[in-house]
C-alpha cells in the first residue's frame, strides 16, 4: 500500500510536469495551457453526458425492479475519469478519456467485476447485503437479478421525474 502511495502522490505528478514541459517546448507556452483548459472542458462535457446516460439507465433498471450494478459500476469510473479529466496533465487526461468512453469503460468495468469475483471466491473480500428482498441470482436464468419483492411508492417529493 505504501508504493502504490508513493507512486500516486510522487511519481505521477512528476511524470505529469515532465509531459507538460515536453509539450511546452514542442509547441509553446500558450498553447500548453490551452490544451489544459481544453481537455478539462472537454473532459467536464464528456463527464456530463456519460453520467447522464448512466443514471438514465440507473433509474430506468430500478424502475424494472433490477439491481442497478453495473451502472453503479459505471457511475464511480465515470465520476473518477472525470476527476482525472479535470485534473491538469496529458497522462491523467488519456486515463480518464479511456474511463469515459463506453467501449474502454465496459473492459474496466469486466476487469473489476472479475478481480471482485476472484476475491470473493478467495475468500479475500465479503460482501453483505443487507436490505430486504434481495436473494442471490438464479444462476439457470440469465435474467435473474436476484430482487424479488415489491417496490414501494414513490415520496411525494419523488414525483417529478426531473430528478
Amino acid at each position: 500500500m505504501g508504493a502504490r502511495l508513493f507512486l500516486l502522490f510522487l511519481i505521477v505528478p512528476a511524470v505529469e510536469l515532465a509531459l507538460l514541459l515536453q509539450i511546452g517546448r514542442w509547441i509553446g507556452l500558450w498553447p500548453t495551457i490551452g490544451l489544459i483548459f481544453a481537455t478539462a472542458l472537454a473532459g467536464s462535457f464528456l463527464a456530463r453526458r456519460e453520467g447522464m446516460a448512466t443514471w438514465r439507465a440507473f433509474r430506468q433498471r430500478l424502475a424494472e425492479g433490477k439491481l442497478p450494478g453495473r451502472e453503479l459500476i459505471d457511475g464511480v469510473l465515470i465520476l473518477l475519469a472525470g476527476a482525472l479529466l479535470i485534473t491538469p496533465g496529458v497522462l491523467t487526461d488519456l486515463l480518464g478519456l479511456i474511463g469515459l468512453l463506453p467501449p474502454t469503460r465496459a473492459l474496466i468495468r469486466r476487469y473489476l467485476m472479475r478481480r471482485l469475483q476472484q476475491a470473493l471466491q478467495q475468500q479475500t473480500a465479503r460482501l453483505y447485503v443487507s436490505f430486504g428482498g434481495f436473494t442471490p441470482p438464479d444462476p439457470a436464468d440469465p435474467d435473474s437479478s436476484g430482487w424479488s419483492g415489491q417496490a414501494r411508492p414513490r415520496p411525494h417529493y419523488l414525483k417529478d421525474d426531473r430528478l
